[in-house]
């Protein structure tokens, strides 16, 4: 018993580290791919939402990551268990976006 306590405590810290490193490495991601776009912008002289679509997911993954980090630094009060799980839907509905960003992107610049 006391030992698949401590294996789910390591699974449940596991996840709010990877959640957190994940969620500013795909922070990073967007600010590129808004970056990049921006520029195909400029050079085809055309607006498309995809570029807010990337900027919201951005602030998304930011929101993950500070829930994260918060359950990273909530543990000793035992709510960790809650805030990991926001984190985690936030994560999920985050790259849930990023994915229908990348539609977007695929189509608008087919259609561009």
């Amino acid at each position: 018993m006391a030992g698949e306590e401590s294996r789910q405590e390591s699974l449940d810290e596991d996840l709010s580290v990877h959640i957190f490193t994940v969620s500013a490495t795909m922070v990073g991601v967007c600010l590129t791919a808004i970056g990049l776009i921006r520029v195909v912008i400029t050079i085809r002289g055309v607006e498309t939402i995809i570029d807010t679509m990337v900027g919201l997911d951005a602030i998304l993954f930011v929101i993950s990551g500070l829930l994260a980090y918060w359950s990273l630094r909530s543990r000793k009060h035992g709510r960790h268990h809650r805030i990991e799980a926001v984190a985690e839907r936030v994560f999920i509905a985050a790259m849930v976006m990023m994915g229908i960003s990348c539609l977007f992107l695929v189509f608008g610049i087919k259609r561009i």
